[in-house]
This record gives structure tokens, sequence and C-alpha cells, in this order.
């Protein structure tokens, strides 16, 4: 199994900056995306932005220019840097790690850390 430790949420002013970060344990595959995600009270869990192993990165279009995410796979280790936010940017987050497994693909997320961008 692959458990998610997540950290870095909480409670900051429109136009600040957030971290998020997640520690990954247990047996992974070297062929991996992981990524953060996000469901704001009443919405659908949406993407955010994922990232692969060889680097590839992926985001979704309300947050490019805005918000970076990296990983350091000696580390298991994955981040979410958030600038510029604003209030619709308040949510759950969730970390994700994907992996195939008998060409199957297995989901793991962590317990979702509360980001909330005040007025």
């Amino acid at each position: 199994q692959v458990h998610l430790v997540e950290s870095g949420g909480g409670l900051v002013q429109t136009g600040g900056s957030l971290t998020l970060s997640c520690a990954a344990s247990g047996t992974m595959l070297s062929d991996n995306v992981k990524g953060w995600y996000r469901q704001a009270k009443g919405n659908q869990r949406e993407l955010v932005a994922t990232i692969a192993t060889d680097g590839s990165i992926n985001y979704a279009d309300f947050v490019k220019g805005r918000f970076t995410i990296y990983r350091d796979n000696a580390k298991n280790m994955v981040y979410l840097q958030m600038n510029s936010l604003k209030p619709e940017d308040t949510a759950v987050y969730y970390c994700n790690h994907a992996q195939n497994w008998r060409g199957r693909v297995n989901n793991y997320w962590g317990q979702g850390t509360q980001v909330t961008v005040s007025s």
C-alpha cells in the first residue's frame, strides 16, 4: 500500500501564498504520477496539477501562472506552491499517487487539507 500524509494547509489572505507538501511511504513503482486535486463545498473533486516521474506536468487552466507543482523523487515528496490566491481557491486539497499494477491503475489519496482564502 501507498500512504500519503499532507501538510501546509491553513488560512491565508487574498493575494497571499501557501505551499502544500505530501509525503509518500510504502512500495511505489518507478513509473507513477503524483498530483493535487481539490474539492470546494458543493462541487466535484477537480484536478489542480499532476507531475509524472519524468517531470511531465499538467495544470488546470484556472491555476496556470499562479501555482507550481514539483517533486523530489529521492524523498518521495510532492509539493504545490500556490501564489496569488483567490477566495475561489478555497477548498479541501487532496494529494494523489497513481500507478499501474498488472495493467490496472491504482489511485491512493491523502486525508485532505483545508485551504481557506479570506477576502
